[in-house]
């Protein structure tokens, strides 16, 4: 690692000096490599790959092989910033052993720095094991995609006063068990300013406001990739959906008038040699 490589400390001096934090998800090499030359500080593989890669209608789908296989990729394209790869669904849940070893495989498969997963109280024990495998961990309290179906939909969580106590006390709960940051995710702002202030560990936000010490994005949705409504959380920075579009409809209508490929995009060969030829 280089003198500027992202580690855990990186990020908790940042929380200490209040430096904000910075992460999007990247899920292959080439857009891996933009963000780290962005000078992003942290790149989440997600299991959100599982919607805007694989095609799923969730995340539930998506398997360890598929995630390691899309770490490995954004991996090659990194230098600079932690990548922190995505446990999916059933690959933590079912028993602490079976965490600490999947949480393994992307150590030891890829040069990921850090694993996430989901929940609170109820993977205590698992991440207190991961970490005292040497194996950083993110947690991710509020929306719980993996759990959507129990959350009965995608909404804010900690509204009412039993759900906020609740997500508190998760976030310390997680922060004993060793976890180096947290991601809030459709939190109130002012829960999430709560839960910033009173734990020691970052918290990087996805729609919980902007106390957080750190904001994340689905890099599809910030780059305008897809014409569906964007969560109201998301500032589309670009619309690329538009763009891409239209070259493709460019593309498509040289190719038919035959205006592309001009010559400038061709290659020739000497008058002689054709003349052999014919």
């Amino acid at each position: 690692m280089g003198k500027d490589t992202v580690t855990t400390s990186t990020i908790r001096q940042m929380k200490a000096d209040g430096r904000p934090i910075t992460m999007l998800t990247a899920y292959d090499y080439s857009m891996a490599k933009m963000v780290d030359d962005a000078g992003i500080d942290m790149i989440l593989v997600g299991d959100s790959l599982g919607n805007v890669i694989l095609g799923y209608d969730s995340t539930l789908p998506v398997t360890m092989d598929d995630m390691v296989h899309h770490v490995k990729a954004v991996c090659r394209g990194v230098s600079r910033a932690m990548v922190v790869a995505d446990l999916p669904f059933l690959s933590y849940q079912v028993s602490i052993e079976e965490a600490v070893r999947n949480a393994g495989r992307f150590l030891k498969e890829t040069d990921a720095r850090s694993v996430k997963l989901e929940g609170g109280r109820e993977v205590a024990g698992a991440v207190r094991a991961i970490v005292n495998a040497g194996i950083p961990v993110v947690g991710h309290l509020g929306l719980t995609p993996q759990s959507i179906h129990q959350l009965g939909g995608f909404k804010v969580q900690g509204k009412d006063e039993s759900a906020a106590k609740k997500l508190l006390d998760d976030a310390r709960v997680l922060e004993d068990a060793g976890v180096f940051c947290i991601v809030l995710e459709c939190v109130p702002t002012p829960l999430a300013r709560l839960v910033t202030e009173s734990l020691g560990v970052a918290t990087i936000g996805i729609g919980a406001g902007s106390y957080c010490d750190g904001q994340v994005l689905v890099i599809h949705d910030m780059l305008g990739l897809y014409p569906r409504t964007s969560p109201k959380f998301v500032k589309k920075y670009v619309n690329l959906h538009e763009n891409i579009a239209d070259a493709l409809q460019r593309y498509k209508e040289d190719v038919i008038s035959r205006a592309f490929p001009g010559p400038e995009h061709s290659f020739g060969m000497s008058e002689e040699v054709l003349k052999k030829l014919y």
